[in-house]
């Protein structure tokens, strides 16, 4: 069977395994672990930032971003199909008492006009006041979409004027850096804090990595330990994401190239498949999931009419010509 699902689906290699094997550890609850400390430092350098921490998943990651930006009944902008929006069960609700509302765009990009319309300064005890933007890039279900560098710096440009902080949603910020060439840095410019996704496409079994000031980041520690997410011998997890840094980021010009095929072979124009997320319009949604399955691939639906198929590390190139050419046949019945 070959899982288009997601590229949250990728298994360790054997030379991982062989760098988490053979992990220094320690208590990191207590600050201890050194292969987390070297993880974080690392990349708070590549973001161009203070401090970074290491979190066990991405929402948590995300949920203690925005926090750090945003009070108890105080809102956060954000795209309608953002990932803190629509697929983080209403975390940022339940824990932190935030409120969101949202602008749509069809590519998921910045719409800094709707952001201006949507903004509302501190107008006293009768509105909710806007704290933050959050912006998602790549943007996960606009069809792993890159948002464009002079957009985010525009937005950054008009938050600073009028004191708002910007979340950047980076799950899949390696894929926008490798689709374009823009370094890490520059992405990291245009936020306050990031949240950055070790176990997706770069292939580590778990992990993401809050970056942003030091005062954010120990604030932000605090609260990791008070929702339940203090780990102990962690830099076991924490080689993972070292070594996919050191070896899987460039190889997923693979995973975009792989992306490509599987357009061409869905009926679904290339040019707008950016990265290694491939989305799929059908009136036959569920029908199309199981009948791929019957040919031995796996996708999956986002929506009601919405396949959508994530090319990643596990799977190989003959992996994705198998799959390529059981769902033209699909497209063409």
């Amino acid at each position: 069977m070959i899982d288009l699902r997601s590229d949250t689906l990728t298994k360790p290699t054997e030379a991982m395994r062989a760098a988490m094997a053979a992990a220094e550890v320690g208590d990191d609850v207590y600050g201890e672990d050194p292969t987390v400390a070297a993880l974080e430092e690392r990349v708070a350098e590549m973001f161009g930032h203070e401090a970074a921490l290491f979190m066990p998943t991405g929402s948590m990651s995300n949920v203690l971003a925005v926090r750090s930006l945003v009070q108890p009944g105080q809102e956060v902008l954000c795209e309608s199909s953002a990932h803190i929006a629509r697929a983080e069960l209403g975390a940022h609700g339940a824990y932190s008492g935030v409120t969101m509302r949202t602008w749509t765009h069809p590519r998921g990009h910045v719409d800094l006009a709707a952001v201006r319309s949507l903004y509302a300064p501190d107008m006293g005890p009768f509105f909710v006041r806007t704290a933050a933007v959050s912006v998602e890039n790549t943007h996960n279900f606009a069809g792993g979409t890159v948002l464009p560098i002079d957009l985010l710096r525009d937005l950054r440009e008009w938050a600073t004027g009028v004191g708002v902080g910007i979340h950047l949603d980076g799950a899949r910020i390696w894929n926008a850096h490798v689709a374009t060439g823009t370094p890490f840095a520059e992405y990291g410019a245009t936020a306050d804090v990031l949240s950055v996704c070790l176990s997706k496409g770069l292939g580590a079994p778990v992990g993401s990595v809050l970056v942003g000031s030091a005062d954010t980041v120990a604030e932000s520690r605090i609260w990791r330990k008070r929702m339940g997410g203090g780990m102990r011998q962690v830099g076991i997890l924490a080689a993972g994401g070292l070594h996919a840094l050191d070896h899987h980021v460039e190889r997923l010009a693979d995973d975009h190239a792989h992306a490509q095929l599987l357009a061409e072979a869905c009926g679904v124009d290339p040019a707008g498949v950016e990265t290694n997320i491939v989305v799929v319009e059908r009136h036959d949604a569920a029908s199309y999931v199981e009948r791929a399955a019957a040919q031995g691939v796996r996708v999956a639906t986002v929506g009601p009419t919405t396949v959508r198929m994530v090319t990643h590390l596990g799977v190989s190139r003959a992996d994705v010509d198998r799959a390529a050419r059981a769902l033209a046949d699909l497209t063409a019945s």
